[in-house]
């Protein structure tokens, strides 16, 4: 601020001595004291106008230094001004908000209380209504009554009127039922009716691909018959060799059997073998052999000659049973 003044104070000085130029005075006539009393007289002119320019530039910096102050002061006050009507609009913004919304709920509490009132006056009317509708019905439907009474009175089956209705109300419940159930049956054969359908159209294409496989098949067939010719002349050379195996085979079991009654009928060796094991048959023969060859060996043990032959160890592990019995002497 004091640049500024002193640029001022610079500007006013050299407008001050632009203004009052000294007059076009002769310089060869002024003596040098004359010219230099006119230049201190130019100076001290000069001096008092810039004298009086800063005390003018000093009253207007401390009236504008009054007035900055007065302006803060104002803006302060203007703050405090706008501080306090915010929070007086935000208050009147809240009770108005508070005010709105309790207006709105008294409304919306009227109109619901008038609703109300509205549909009890139309349940009263249609009450109202309805009672005399039914009054009416009532008043139509006496003869009815009278008619029913006569019937009760007729029929003697019935207690009362509201019995005779009951029993009535059933058979109408129950022909209902059955219609029920004759609709549902319609349904169902409706429903099987288009099962049907489909299933046959299924039927349809499934008959086109089994023809399909019947051809196939049929190809088959033939490889088949030929392959089956084909077995069975193999089925009766294997027949007739299992015919000639079984043939042999039942006159070893024949042969077997043969020798097991004889053995045990000469032996009086009781057995229960039955007579479709063949191989404890077997064992029994061996054992007896065995049995006699022992003895054999035991009557003859010093004399001289060639060994008789040993026979073959039995293949059964079964024992044979001769509860006790001994050989007679004869028989050995």
């Amino acid at each position: 601020m004091a640049f500024d003044m002193e640029e001022r104070l610079r500007t006013a000085f050299r407008n001050e001595l632009r203004l009052r130029t000294a007059p076009a005075w002769d310089a060869t006539a002024l003596l040098p004291s004359t010219r230099l009393l006119l230049k201190r007289r130019e100076v001290a002119e000069v001096e008092r106008a810039l004298r009086s320019q800063r005390e003018e530039f000093r009253q207007r910096m401390e009236r504008l230094e009054q007035r900055r102050q007065q302006l803060g002061q104002q803006k302060d006050q203007l703050r405090d001004v706008v501080l306090k009507f915010n929070a007086f609009l935000k208050v009147s913004a809240a009770r108005q908000e508070r005010a709105l919304r309790r207006a709105d709920e008294e409304r919306a509490r009227a109109a619901g209380q008038g609703a109300e009132a509205a549909r009890l006056h139309r349940e009263l009317t249609g009450l109202l209504r309805r009672r005399e509708r039914l009054a009416r019905r009532l008043r139509s439907l006496r003869g009815f009554g009278d008619y029913l009474r006569g019937v009760l009175a007729r029929t003697g089956q019935f207690q009362d009127v509201p019995a005779m209705l009951a029993h009535f109300g059933a058979l109408a419940a129950a022909r209902a039922a059955l219609a029920q159930q004759a609709e549902a049956g319609q349904e169902r054969l409706a429903q099987g009716w288009a099962r049907l359908r489909r299933y046959q159209e299924a039927a349809g294409s499934e008959l086109l691909r089994t023809k399909d496989e019947l051809a196939q098949l049929r190809a088959r067939l033939e490889a088949a018959r030929r392959d089956a010719l084909q077995g069975e002349s193999l089925w009766a050379h294997i027949q007739s060799t299992a015919a000639q195996k079984t043939l042999l085979l039942g006159q070893i079991k024949l042969a077997v059997l043969n020798l097991f009654q004889l053995a045990t009928a000469r032996l009086n060796v009781p057995a229960s073998v039955a007579p479709e094991d063949t191989e404890a048959q077997l064992d029994t023969v061996l054992l007896c052999m065995q049995d006699l060859a022992a003895i054999c060996a035991e009557l003859r043990p010093r004399q001289p000659g060639p060994r008789s032959p040993r026979l073959p160890v039995a293949t059964s592990v079964r024992p044979l049973r001769r509860r006790g019995a001994r050989v007679p002497p004869s028989q050995e």
